[in-house]
């Protein structure tokens, strides 16, 4: 089941991505899935005529890992960490495909990673690898940028993994979905979005199976320490070939099974 979240003729809604006699479309839910479960209002819309949001809006947190992937450790001159190295990223960063990202003032070298996206659907803690499953909603994807300037001046990494729209997430959540080994790929084009990331340049593509720690191993170790609420967002890790963003530029993300999530760099003043 993939569940997208969309602009709505007052607030923003949720659906149910599917087919009607090859049209795509968007079957209305009564409420957040995340709460109220799936329920149907009766209403269907052609999905080219919404326009989607990010998946999920964390009430809590993004949770993250680094250097996930050993090549992309050795890329940034350093090792592949003996537990998973956690941070955070403030629900603010959080936009939805085809919002723009900001390039602040504070920073000459805005990064794109992207990477597999957990959402959690339950309340819990202290969950096992082998319970991990149950506590996930479904998968989407993310891109975690970076302003990797001020990653090395600040000496930790709020400020230059915080910044507003510094997390794109989309475009939905696919609930039947196998993370163990699919392709990541990243594609950077100058001038402007692009056709679902088949145009410019590839500059990321690795596969999940390339993991330090797995999905289960990473829910384990942070329900381990932190309680992880409904909405919660977990992002994995990114492959090597991680590099600077351009106002111009667009970045598109894309994950077999789960589609494109592209975004759109722009200046902080526009």
């Amino acid at each position: 089941m993939r569940i997208a979240r969309f602009a709505g003729e007052d607030d923003p809604q949720f659906g149910v991505i599917g087919d009607d006699n090859g049209v795509q479309t968007i079957a209305h839910l009564k409420g957040d899935p995340l709460y109220a479960g799936i329920e149907l209002t009766g209403q269907k819309t052609p999905l080219a005529d919404v326009r989607l949001l990010a998946p999920v809006i964390p009430r809590s947190k993004v949770v993250c890992v680094g250097r996930n992937y050993a090549k992309h450790a050795a890329e940034m001159g350093g090792e592949v960490p003996v537990e998973p190295l956690i941070f955070l990223k403030p629900n603010t960063s959080v936009i939805g495909p085809g919002e723009p990202i900001f390039y602040p003032d504070q920073s000459n070298d805005v990064h794109f990673e992207g990477e597999l996206a957990v959402v959690i659907g339950r309340i819990c803690r202290d969950v096992s690898a082998e319970d991990a499953n149950r506590v996930i909603l479904g998968y989407t994807i993310g891109n975690d940028v970076t302003a990797r300037d001020l990653q090395a001046t600040d000496g930790q990494w709020a400020r230059a993994k915080g910044f507003d729209t510094f997390c794109p997430l989309g475009p939905w959540i696919e609930t039947d979905f196998d993370p163990a080994d699919v392709r990541v790929r990243t594609v950077l084009s100058s001038g402007g979005l692009d056709s679902g990331g088949q145009a410019g340049e590839t500059k990321q593509d690795g596969r999940t199976s390339d993991m330090v720690f797995t999905v289960p191993d990473i829910i384990a170790y942070v329900s381990s320490f932190m309680t992880l609420l409904p909405g919660d967002v977990i992002l994995t890790g990114t492959p090597e070939g991680v590099g600077p963003m351009e106002v111009g530029d667009s970045v598109s993300v894309s994950i077999d099974g789960l589609g494109t999530l592209t975004n759109q760099v722009v200046s902080a003043h526009d």
